[in-house]
């Protein structure tokens, strides 16, 4: 009998983050084809797990220690031991050292690109040098998984990316688990009864000052719960002091499980400067929350409004959400002032599980399994 086909899977670790527990969802939907492919994870760095990988699931543990030389050697290594039919990897040190592997044993490889490179990692030193690693390795995938259109156009318009090599996947997001979550989290004390809603890593990318500054602004008497933590912290909190709010902000940190918060609000609000896909957003969406987003690369109106974020401008109230410019702290005042019209968030609440079942877990499960099988048919080792 033929050998299955062999997909090495690798990421950086699963040390926390979007990225490590869409991989573990999709991995662990994925059992049913070890009748068709054998796979394992390959994790470059020995960092405490935040997330437990499923125990049949066969994990390579390098210790890379962070570093793309090292990365490239640890994963050499192991692609010569295990001898892969294809490689599917996630991050961008991951991605860029399964590129360079993958070609020096012609191997195929898919690399999934979570964030929008150009606004991602900024303008210093380092982000100069990881761009110019994407710009050299991104073109030699065989195929490259963008989780919004917003960040396949950044990477075939600046990044030498071929068009006819990018797919786009979004994330997936479990309703069914969100929802059971929502209904078994403790009722909070200490909140407000009636409040919108931020979730957020609190930096500056984020930019929960601009939501803190429209509830100022805006002239309504409701509270703002920030769900999140972050280096931005402490300068947040002054601000709402200097904008006479402090009293309606309340700071509720980091929650494992957010939901029972956010299925509560009058509304979610996102200020944020930049996303690689608004998983957030898509969980108010499947709770039932209106949401207002910035219209920032990448995601928002791809999600709220199913159109490339060009085709936007000033606030708009789309068929599943309201979004507004980004950093515009009347526009979002205003939104938040219409989020008052009770018939409107009804639309909204209505429309949004809609939109969220659009995003479902097996629907990117085999999206990328087809992705996987297209690239084994084409190099014929399928």
């Amino acid at each position: 009998m033929a050998e299955l086909p062999h997909i090495l899977f690798v990421i950086n670790s699963l040390a926390g983050g979007g990225a490590e527990r869409v991989l573990l969802s999709l991995l662990g939907l994925s059992r049913p084809l070890l009748e068709s492919f054998t796979f394992s994870l390959a994790l470059l760095d020995d960092e405490p797990r935040a997330y437990a990988p499923p125990e049949w699931l066969d994990i390579a543990q390098l210790d890379t220690r962070f570093s793309l030389p090292r990365s490239l050697l640890g994963l050499d290594r192991l692609v010569r031991r295990r001898k892969p039919d294809l490689i599917l990897s996630f991050l961008t040190r991951a991605n860029v050292a399964s590129i360079a592997v993958g070609g020096w044993h012609g191997i195929p490889v898919i690399v999934s690109e979570r964030v929008e490179t150009s606004s991602h990692l900024g303008n210093s030193l380092s982000g100069r040098i990881a761009r110019q690693m994407v710009r050299i390795a991104y073109p030699r995938a065989q195929r490259v998984i963008a989780v919004s259109q917003g960040i396949a156009d950044d990477l075939a318009d600046h990044y030498g990316v071929a068009r006819d090599r990018l797919e786009v996947i979004a994330n997936p997001v479990d309703m069914k688990l969100i929802r059971e979550l929502a209904d078994t989290a403790p009722v909070e004390t200490g909140l407000p009864q009636d409040y919108a809603v931020t979730v957020s890593r609190l930096t500056v990318t984020k930019n929960v000052a601009l939501p803190i500054a429209a509830l100022a602004r805006s002239g309504i008497d409701l509270p703002l719960v920030v769900l999140g933590q972050g280096p931005e912290a402490d300068a947040l909190k002054a601000q709402a002091r200097e904008l006479g709010v402090a009293d309606r902000v309340f700071f509720a940190g980091f929650r494992e499980n957010p939901y029972g918060i956010v299925s509560r609000a009058r509304f979610f609000a996102s200020g944020s400067n930049a996303e690689g896909f608004p998983n957030g957003l898509v969980e108010a969406l499947a709770l039932g929350v209106p949401v207002i987003a910035t219209n920032c690369a990448s995601g928002p109106a791809e999600i709220l409004a199913g159109t490339r974020r060009e085709a936007i401008s000033g606030l708009t109230e789309a068929q599943y959400g309201m979004l507004v410019p980004v950093n515009d702290t009347d526009a979002l005042a205003d939104a938040m002032r219409r989020m008052e019209d009770p018939e409107l968030r009804a639309r909204y609440a209505q429309a949004g599980p809609g939109r969220a079942a659009h995003f479902s877990p097996e629907k990117a499960r085999d999206a990328y399994w087809a992705a996987i099988a297209a690239e084994l048919a084409a190099c014929g080792k399928s």
